[in-house]
């Protein structure tokens, strides 16, 4: 396991639906190693720290391994890392393995997983298209946040390992299939 990719984006005021919001979705790679702070990495800010962002949402991974199947979704779009607004873009650590409460050493920061994305309407304003939301979720490649449980510094090309197993919890991708089957249950 290994991150591909260290991606960050201070907020920028966009328009959507008539009104200006503020959004970090727009991340993009950055070369050497990076602090990691109990907020988050250097150089990235959230564009709404109410709903973004520490302590459970400092840090965003996404796998590499998803992107392929964007490509054959979404034909004709560009994908480079950090399109779906992660901070790393890992390579070999997947939802269905990643319990939540699993501590990892990434780089010399030490990353706890805590929960999936569900993404906001500013995912749909980083692809042009707001039917990514839906499809996103039922593509159940959700990535997963961590919180900064030693701060540190990463890079890319930095192992990914795991410190310390969860005592027990659910898989990321558990809490995904329980979060669709809820909503399925409210149609």
């Amino acid at each position: 396991m290994r991150i591909l990719s260290v991606n960050v984006s201070l907020p920028r005021r966009v328009p959507y639906q008539g009104r200006i919001v503020s959004t970090s979705i727009f991340k993009e790679p950055v070369a050497g190693r990076i602090s990691v702070r109990a907020m988050g990495l250097q150089g990235d800010a959230v564009g709404d720290p109410r709903v973004h962002g520490a302590p459970m949402k400092a840090v965003y991974g996404y796998p590499s391994e998803h992107y392929a199947f964007w490509t054959r979704e979404l034909p004709g779009t560009n994908l480079p890392w950090g399109m779906f607004g992660e901070n790393l873009t890992t390579e070999g650590l997947l939802e269905a393995d990643v319990h939540v409460g699993d501590r990892y050493r990434v780089g010399t920061a030490v990353l706890e997983a805590t929960n999936p994305r569900f993404p906001c309407f500013k995912l749909g304003i980083r692809f042009g298209r707001e039917d990514i939301l839906d499809r996103f979720l039922h593509s159940e490649r959700s990535g997963f946040y961590f919180r900064v449980v030693r701060e540190g510094e990463v890079a890319a090309g930095d192992a990914i390992e795991r410190a310390a197993p969860a005592k027990r919890g659910p898989t990321i991708a558990d809490v995904v299939r329980a979060r669709i089957e809820e909503e399925a249950g409210g149609e």
